[in-house]
């Protein structure tokens, strides 16, 4: 596994190698406790589906990359959006990508191609926050006691060489006092390139709330994709998640 320097840390990162000739990449931004390994065989399955290179990687903290020296802070996804993902796509050569979000991942894409500092061909994301809900602190409260007292410690331990770290450098962010203010909502008009939205009708981190206000905030043209489910659409929903994506990056 390859790994790269990204504002001094050790990144993880896997590209997968596609096979269309002119298919803009595709730049994979995990879930708040995800990693290269988390998104299981998916980018290669959305690499041979389109045709586009996929790169994927363990932000800060996660997987195989450097563990967390401090905890994060409320702006930790805007920092990952505005300084992170341009130094990585710097380093990899990535001039004009499609950037691909999931939860946490899908809000740095929004920053992202909101900013209007770098060139994003398009943008998809797969249960978006712009916002806090109550839905989603009741549910990363849950998950605070499943760490503590159930079986997701010792599963994502499979997946994190730093697992305290990765888990505690989301879940106290997210449940702290200050984080509820937290919004992304500035940045929506910013995004001119085409966007897919994809969301569960039972996504137990967030409602349909998220998915209406980017339709009607964002400056450039909208497609959504409501699928039966909860949290994950890629995993519960693979194939009409990535026959989505095909026909979206198809018609670019």
């Amino acid at each position: 596994m390859p790994f790269v320097t990204v504002t001094g840390h050790r990144i993880e990162v896997e590209t997968i190698e596609g096979q269309r000739a002119g298919a803009a990449p595709i730049v994979l931004l995990h879930e708040g406790l995800g990693s290269v390994a988390m998104w299981r065989d998916f980018p290669a399955k959305l690499a041979a589906a389109t045709g586009s290179t996929v790169v994927v990687y363990s932000r800060y903290g996660y997987g195989k990359s450097s563990p967390i020296a401090a905890p994060h802070t409320v702006d930790y996804m805007h920092r990952e959006a505005l300084e992170a993902l341009p130094a990585l796509r710097d380093a990899l050569g990535l001039a004009a990508p499609i950037v691909m979000g999931h939860s946490d991942g899908a809000s740095i894409a929004l920053i992202h191609a909101g900013a209007g500092r770098w060139p994003v061909k398009a943008v998809i994301v797969e249960a978006p926050h712009v916002f806090v809900e109550d839905i989603s602190v009741t549910s990363i409260a849950e998950a605070k006691i499943a760490f503590e007292q159930g079986d997701l410690r010792a599963r994502l331990a499979r997946h994190h060489e730093d697992v305290d770290g990765a888990f505690r450098g989301w879940n106290d962010v997210w449940l702290s006092p200050a984080f509820r203010g937290w919004s992304i909502e500035d940045y929506l008009p910013g995004i001119t390139c085409p966007l897919l939205a994809i969301q569960g009708a039972d996504d137990e981190y967030g409602t349909m709330a998220q998915i209406e206000t980017i339709e009607r905030r964002v400056g450039g043209p909208v497609e959504k994709l409501i699928l039966p489910g909860g949290h994950s659409p890629h995993r519960a929903q693979e194939r009409a998640t990535l026959a989505a994506i095909v026909r979206f990056t198809a018609a670019l």
